[in-house]
């Protein structure tokens, strides 16, 4: 059985990424795409859906809203532009939480995690249709006219200079011409942790936590601001 899917978003474009991400996946079907809340309670009133691709900010009611009015909703991930939604997305307890531009990596990882909660529910193994998908364990970076090939177990942390990234690894740093927030989608979140508008640390190198930093090893890295809640509340830091 294919996994039904509708898409919900004001954004034409953002629609067409998520239908292209589908089109490649053998057992993902698109069900619908709707422009707003509204359409997308009329398909769920008329059909049978797994999967609903959810945008936040939407006029007249939001993704939130829309989630929250719903008795029996699919499972859900959300898709935005805008981070600062995270800890409400984890208190509604929505699969996962896509941040635009979505990359077909990030988007298939998506996808697996609804096979994992349906083996929770159900204890059967499903895999998608696609060939096999091995864990990530590398990302390739280019550096110059050459592509830079960097173990994710070797990433102490990263950190942004404008339109570069500093990758400090526990053998050397690199710096390349990269952006963060896009070097971000290409990393596993179970293993990295956005703590600063610039600086991504690896979660299996951090040795401290405080209320307002990061210790790696000797280096002390700031949370920002904007991070903070969401950061101490996925490392379960309770401290004063």
């Amino acid at each position: 059985m294919k996994i039904r899917c509708i898409a919900v978003d004001d954004e034409p474009l953002a629609l067409r990424v998520i239908e292209s991400h589908i089109e490649k996946l053998n057992d993902v079907e698109l069900v619908a795409k709707c422009s707003n809340a509204i359409e997308a309670f009329e398909v769920l009133k008329s059909k049978s859906i797994d999967l609903l691709f959810l945008d936040i900010q939407m006029p007249e009611l939001t993704g939130i809203e829309f989630l929250k009015s719903l008795i029996n909703p699919p499972l859900i991930i959300f898709t935005t532009a805008y981070r600062n939604y995270a800890i409400e997305a984890f208190d509604l307890d929505v699969l996962d939480y896509l941040l635009k531009p979505i990359s077909f990596d990030r988007f298939l990882k998506a996808i697996n995690k609804y096979y994992g909660r349906v083996e929770e529910k159900h204890h059967e193994v499903r895999n998608l249709s696609v060939g096999s998908t091995p864990t990530k364990d590398h990302i390739f970076i280019k550096q110059n006219k050459t592509m830079l090939k960097i173990f994710l177990n070797d990433i102490l942390y990263i950190e942004s200079l404008k339109d570069y990234v500093k990758i400090h690894t526990t053998g050397e740093m690199h710096m390349v011409k990269h952006q963060i927030s896009h070097l971000e989608q290409e990393l596993p979140e179970e293993k990295f942790i956005r703590i600063h508008k610039s600086f991504i640390v690896s979660s299996e190198k951090i040795s401290t936590v405080s209320p307002n930093s990061i210790g790696i090893g000797e280096e002390k890295i700031p949370i920002g601001r904007n991070y903070k809640e969401y950061v101490l509340k996925k490392l379960n830091y309770f401290g004063g």
